[in-house]
């Protein structure tokens, strides 16, 4: 199976050539954006929950499968860093092009939006050895625990809103609710286990 900072370019790869075609199929440009912040939102959502349930995964399942997911967690997690920034760009150049289609959008999206953002970029220059080992392990881990699950806030305040008036929406939505169920659980669970055995 494919493995490590290669995984970030297969997917970075298959993203560009979707978005290349998609483009290719739809010759109005801001229709084109529209389904580009579409499809990159979907893959962001795809790859975030990939990392997200990495390790929780591997508690309750383990197999090939989420032995695979846990070791390249980090991959995972830049992969989606990468849609995600991609998704960025698409949303500033429909607010370029064409600005009326953003107009509704309230600014306390754009501030909770550019949160998740600062985070996502500050997880990933993080995800390097180097980087990693000046922040230290406790800061680190602080960072992208917060982080992660700012993200899943976000993620989830977009497909549950939406989920509710659109059903193709749903599935993610479902699957973001699982997934945060089985970060709690695996945290239940490391913490019965790490806490001391009375004596009888």
């Amino acid at each position: 199976m494919l493995r490590g900072w290669p995984i970030v370019g297969v997917a970075a790869s298959i993203i560009v050539a979707a978005l290349g075609a998609l483009w290719f199929a739809t010759p109005d440009a801001v229709a084109a954006l529209r389904a580009s912040i579409r499809v990159t939102a979907r893959f962001s959502a795809a790859l975030f929950l990939l990392a997200f349930t990495a390790s929780a995964l591997w508690r309750f399942w383990p197999s090939a499968w989420t032995r695979w997911q846990l070791q390249n967690r980090r991959y995972l997690g830049v992969s989606f860093a990468v849609s995600h920034f991609i998704h960025l760009l698409a949303i500033l150049t429909l607010r370029t092009v064409a600005p009326s289609e953003l107009a509704d959008v309230a600014t306390v999206t754009w501030v909770f939006g550019g949160l998740a953002y600062v985070f996502i970029a500050a997880m990933t220059a993080t995800s390097f050895d180097r980087t990693a080992q000046a922040l230290g392990p406790r800061a680190w881990t602080i960072l992208h625990t917060v982080g992660s699950y700012y993200v899943w806030i976000i993620f989830a305040n977009s497909y549950f809103s939406r989920a509710v008036m659109m059903p193709e929406y749903i599935p993610v939505a479902v699957l973001l609710g699982v997934a945060l169920g089985l970060r709690i659980a695996a945290r239940i669970a490391r913490t019965r286990v790490q806490q001391p055995v009375a004596a009888g």
